[in-house]
């Protein structure tokens, strides 16, 4: 086995960060295992990055960080041949526009920096180790803060302009719903309807306090139905990962949403029976773990 600076027989450990909206996950490891982990709130750039800065250097100055790999919540700069690369972009989240995110961990640090988003890592992890394995056109979804989603292509992330941002896409509403959504940019794109803050709003009380059996759910099921429709029509995805804090503890709602796929898609694709879409339309392998591992993996390619 060869380390990704070239020696045989050698693995490097490298650090990762899951940057995302509520929560900021630091670990250490290898692609495929996570050796520390250490978990705090996402607050400030500064303090954020801080504590992660604190959290990595005695693992650097210990000879155990050969890079970093950043997975981040976004819009972010990922493209490095941009002069504001690894800059933060008009996010929803407070204080966090403009912020250099990967230039601060590069200085401090001092050692290559791979960048990605959140989505987009947590899509690799799922490819190499997890429930995407051997699919090389995939989709992760993550539903938590907001809501995200990276696109693997031939196993490689999809960059661009930018990068996918398809949780701002604006998709049919449920018949009779008419909560207004709550993405500051858009009102009711898919953010604004199935985040945690969307469906604080829309319910009037914390997602965790509805039972699942409370019809209030239906018209969320119906929203990410329709998402799910439309990355079947457009990316051709042999597997869907829906992952992400509200979708991980919430596990009633992607077999709603999944039920209601068929008719959305009105037997146009004869391969999409109920039956497959239970294969292709699937929870993470890796859990909570997608982000992180994803984080590691960019890590090892800086």
């Amino acid at each position: 086995m060869t380390g990704i600076n070239g020696e045989p027989g050698r693995v490097d450990t490298v650090a990762g960060i899951e940057l995302g909206g509520t929560k900021t996950v630091v670990v250490l490891g290898c692609p495929g295992a996570i050796e520390r982990r250490i978990e705090y709130p996402t607050t400030t750039p500064d303090e954020t990055l801080g504590r992660a800065i604190e959290t990595i250097r005695p693992w650097r100055q210990a000879g155990q960080v050969s890079a970093l790999g950043i997975a981040s919540f976004g819009p972010i700069r990922v493209a490095r041949e941009a002069r504001d690369f690894g800059f933060m972009l008009d996010t929803p989240k407070p204080g966090w526009a403009g912020a250099d995110v990967a230039g601060v961990l590069q200085r401090a640090l001092g050692c290559p920096v791979g960048l990605d988003t959140d989505v987009n890592a947590a899509a690799l992890a799922e490819y190499r180790f997890g429930a995407a394995l051997d699919c090389p056109t995939a989709v992760y979804i993550t539903v938590g803060t907001g809501v995200g989603v990276g696109v693997l292509v031939n196993g490689s992330p999809v960059h661009g302009l930018l990068h996918p941002e398809v949780g701002h896409v604006r998709l049919r509403r449920a018949a009779g719903d008419g909560f207004a959504g709550a993405c500051p940019f858009h009102g009711d794109c898919i953010e604004g309807l199935l985040s945690g803050p969307a469906l604080s709003a829309r319910f009037g009380r914390h997602p965790g306090a509805v039972r699942p059996d409370d019809p209030a759910w239906g018209a969320a099921a119906s929203d990410l139905a329709e998402l799910l429709a439309m990355l079947v029509l457009t990316l051709s995805a042999q597997r869907i990962v829906v992952g992400g804090g509200v979708a991980n503890r919430q596990p009633h709602l992607l077999p709603a949403a999944r039920a209601l796929m068929p008719a959305l898609l009105g037997g146009y694709l004869r391969d999409c029976t109920a039956e497959a879409l239970e294969r292709i339309c699937v929870p993470p392998a890796l859990g909570d773990d997608a982000g992180p591992m994803g984080a590691l993996i960019v890590g090892a390619a800086a």
